[in-house]
């Protein structure tokens, strides 16, 4: 199967990049959302990644150009319809999800392989509301996309041979480095990731440090370019309790529990650099 045209839906940060490494290996795109106001922002985000790498000397005023001509930022779905591949990168809710692929399956060809890039919930689930189970699959891109290399490939228990031979070539074309992985809550990245953010929020939460001191240990002495709360912040503190919630919730285990310290900034909407505060204070 020879991928031309996706789409991607969600204009956020992880669509925006998807939209932005997508448009740059070749590929037409439609970047898709319902609000104005998010493919706006995508597009100026795209738009700012491509400027640092023209100012840098990585890309050519005209090469900006030219992937930029090939976006094209839609409000309608239906467009879905000349997609080869769609890319889903809406909230991680498995409701929204669910409505979002019982959608596409109507509006897509048959031809047509439908890819979330859910980052924990389960790929058999979210297939099972289609009609195309064979042609769902997971494709898990790590933030930021047009700098981080891994895809998480993931096969849901009907997933097709061909989709997923054809979706780890695409990866490839991406420039990334695709990784097979087995549908278990959270995968490999969040299933590790995850409960070490919620362990650095308890010790904050128990006392045991401060917050830039917890992440300076974790910087220090484990070498990690960020520390795990300055992470979360980044990745979106709501965004890391759902994903403990689904974790919990998935295996049943107390070692999943959300720290209650997380579900408090949550309720109070601090939650990281997107509302302006987390565990740090930003400015815009």
């Amino acid at each position: 199967m020879n991928i031309q045209t996706i789409m991607v839906v969600g204009a956020g940060q992880m669509g925006s990049g998807i939209a932005q490494v997508a448009a740059a290996s070749g590929l037409q795109v439609l970047l898709h959302d319902t609000s104005p106001e998010f493919l706006k922002r995508g597009m100026l985000s795209i738009d700012k990644q491509l400027s640092r790498s023209v100012e840098k000397g990585k890309l050519t005023q005209d090469g900006m150009k030219e992937i930029l001509r090939r976006i094209q930022p839609t409000e309608f779905i239906e467009l879905a319809e000349q997609a080869d591949l769609v890319i889903e990168a809406i909230s991680e809710n498995m409701a929204l999800k669910v409505l979002l692929f019982h959608r596409l399956d109507g509006i897509c060809p048959p031809h047509t392989i439908i890819a979330t890039n859910t980052s924990s919930l389960p790929i058999s689930e979210i297939a099972a509301v289609t009609g195309r189970p064979a042609r769902v699959i997971g494709m898990h891109f790590m933030n930021p996309v047009p700098v981080m290399p891994l895809v998480e490939v993931i096969r849901g228990l009907e997933t097709s041979q061909e989709v997923f031979e054809v979706v780890c070539g695409l990866s490839e074309r991406l420039g990334k480095i695709p990784v097979e992985v087995n549908d278990f809550p959270g995968f490999v990245s969040n299933r590790i990731l995850m409960p070490m953010i919620n362990e650095a929020v308890f010790t904050v939460y128990e006392g045991v440090a401060s917050v830039e001191s917890v992440d300076k240990v974790m910087k220090l002495g484990m070498n990690h370019p960020m520390g795990p709360l300055e992470l979360a912040d980044f990745i979106g503190l709501d965004t890391c309790l759902s994903i403990m919630e689904i974790l919990y919730e998935g295996f049943k285990d107390s070692k999943y529990r959300p720290c209650p310290l997380l579900r408090k900034y949550v309720k109070a909407g601090r939650l990281g650099r997107k509302s302006g505060q987390g565990f740090y204070t930003y400015s815009s």
